[in-house]
């Protein structure tokens, strides 16, 4: 004996969807493959040269980015110390000596948000500054970073 079972009618429309999408999407990704962005296609007019890729940025681009380095140096807490910083092929080179250990990481980020490609952070933390996070390290979190789920400390 055959069981019957009742079969929605939209499931015999299917093969038919199927039928009219699937080329479409077939199609639609051979032209996607097809097109290749007018930046990286390689032209038959000039033979392609290293120099640009390795140079980074121009002379013009290095002292925009020096200069506003400069600028946010100028305003900022950090500019009392003292660095020196110049701008060479996108690369921003920091100089100097501080005495607290923040100063160093935003140095690096005040030279990337300014526009350069990357950061060559050579700025000297002192003894002092070393031993004072060193101390904080030791005494633990402070009352506003302790976690609700842990209990306070008398």
């Amino acid at each position: 004996m055959r069981f019957r079972v009742a079969i929605p009618d939209y499931l015999y429309m299917i093969p038919f969807i199927l039928a009219l999408i699937l080329p479409l999407a077939m199609f639609g990704a051979q032209t996607q493959t097809d097109k290749t962005p007018p930046s990286k296609a390689p032209s038959s007019k000039a033979p392609l040269s290293k120099t640009g890729a390795s140079q980074g940025t121009s002379s013009q681009e290095d002292k925009a980015i020096e200069s506003a380095i400069r600028v946010k140096l100028a305003k900022s807490k950090i500019g009392q110390d003292g660095f020196k910083v110049r701008v060479q092929g996108g690369v921003a080179y920091w100089e100097g000596a501080t005495g607290v250990v923040q100063h160093k990481g935003a140095a690096t980020r005040m030279a990337k948000s300014s526009g350069a490609k990357r950061v060559v952070n050579n700025i000297k933390i002192s003894d002092e500054a070393k031993e004072k996070a060193a101390d904080n390290l030791e005494q633990g979190r402070r009352r506003a970073q302790v976690k609700r789920s842990e209990p306070r400390s008398e």
